[in-house]
């Protein structure tokens, strides 16, 4: 199967900065689309940013200009670079990939176990 392991979540100050990294191991054929959500407490989980194969990325309005998101396709791994944190950016963050792990199976999605990103004010 295929497991994501996100890491690099903190307890950071506003204004502050932060990267996260997700690996994809197991049977991995190809990866599609990549992708960071997040979920604060009582809230519903919401798309941070994607990253296509070849590199296109599409941003949450409100991380726009702040986070960037970036791949690295030899290593399975994709980053996120958050700058400039808000304390409203306190969330549970979650990696996503779309994985094909042969060439007859269909592309399914799976999920990291999520790393906590606390901004305090």
């Amino acid at each position: 199967q295929v497991q994501l392991v996100e890491s690099g979540g903190d307890l950071v100050q506003a204004g502050g900065s932060l990267r996260l990294s997700c690996a994809a191991s197991g049977i991995i054929f190809s990866i599609n689309d990549m992708g960071w959500y997040r979920q604060a407490p009582g809230k519903q989980r919401e798309l941070v940013a994607r990253i296509t194969d070849g590199g296109s990325t599409n941003y949450a309005d409100s991380v726009k200009g702040r986070f960037t998101i970036s791949r690295d396709n030899a290593k399975n791994t994709v980053y996120l670079q958050m700058d400039s944190l808000k304390p409203e950016d306190t969330a549970v963050y979650y990696c996503n990939a779309e994985v094909r792990t042969s060439i007859i199976i269909p592309l399914r999605g799976y999920w990291g176990q999520g790393t906590q990103v606390t901004v305090s004010s």
